[in-house]
């Protein structure tokens, strides 16, 4: 599909997304303070590995994190750039995070909440997918597919997000105002709240279907399915982790700016979860190159 000579993943802005762009552009861009609660190409581990290295303690995995999610902050401000960052430890629960938690259209990245709704379902509401249905949500996930993703809105719509945001208690995700799935809100803290509740159950997804949407992540394909480049942000930076990703994108915010999302699990012990958005006037090629150099800033040995 496409949209006014943009591909589907280069969505044009509705109202809504333009009042939340309106919004994040009027926060301040002089930086922020982070908060505190509670070699590229080489292959990484799998993220299902059996025998995963034990993890360092939260605080020395931290250590200096808060100042450098600050510095990142800092720098993708001078370049013009709003971002969002939130990194939670799973084993501490201690969260940092850039202290910007705006609400936001997450396009594509709400593809996981339209496959946790599917998978809690089924194709005949008995849990199973039929083969057809189960390439579908695989190609959705790993690839990005639109066109899977409009398929399975097609049937519930709005009342996905609804479901999902109950069970799994995210207190600022809403479905989309103007019915269209990639304009669906969220925000930083309740897409780390998601990742944490779907590894440990208490979002009410049975394991066996959260592994299916942990292994398509973890199988994210360096292209989406419309050609645009996906390993932005935390698939290119944390480059010595395995990581299970779920990346979105959008154009044109306020008529110009890029959205992108980066979003996953990381390491083998799937300890850290992360959340990155950055709003940024400038071409693809450059918004990508930001949100990228932003988490390589946080993390610059490239792993946690």
């Amino acid at each position: 599909m496409r949209f006014d000579g943009l591909t589907s993943g280069e969505r044009l802005r509705s109202p809504l997304a333009a009042v939340v762009a309106a919004a994040i552009l009027a926060l301040s861009s002089t930086g922020c303070e982070a908060k505190v609660s509670g070699a590229p190409g080489d292959p990484a581990p799998s993220i299902r590995g059996s025998e995963a290295p034990e993890s360092p303690s939260g605080a020395t995995a931290f250590a200096g994190l808060a100042d450098r999610i600050a510095h990142a902050t800092n720098d993708a401000a001078a370049n013009g750039a709003t971002i969002s960052v939130a990194v939670l430890d799973r084993t501490t629960k201690q969260l940092l995070s850039s202290g910007n938690d705006q609400l936001a259209a997450i396009a594509s990245v709400a593809k996981l909440f339209i496959a946790d709704d599917v998978l809690s379902r089924g194709s005949a509401g008995d849990g199973a997918l039929s083969p057809a249905d189960r390439k579908a949500l695989d190609s959705m996930l790993r690839s990005s597919d639109d066109g899977a993703a409009e398929t399975f809105w097609a049937a519930r719509g709005g009342d996905m997000i609804t479901a999902v945001a109950a069970r799994y208690r995210l207190t600022s995700t809403v479905p989309p105002g103007d019915g269209l799935w990639w304009n669906t809100i969220s925000s930083a803290s309740d897409l780390v709240h998601y990742y944490d509740r779907l590894l440990d159950g208490s979002g009410g997804l049975p394991g066996d279907r959260a592994e299916i949407i942990v292994d398509d992540l973890a199988g994210s394909t360096a292209t989406g399915a419309d050609g645009y480049p996906q390993r932005f942000g935390i698939p290119d930076a944390l480059y010595a982790e395995p990581v299970a990703v779920k990346q979105g994108w959008m154009c044109c915010m306020d008529g110009s700016s890029w959205m992108h999302l980066s979003t996953g699990i990381i390491g083998a012990d799937r300890r850290y979860v992360m959340v990155i958005e950055s709003l940024q006037p400038a071409d693809d090629a450059t918004a990508r190159d930001t949100i990228t150099q932003a988490v390589k800033t946080m993390f610059p040995a490239g792993r946690i």
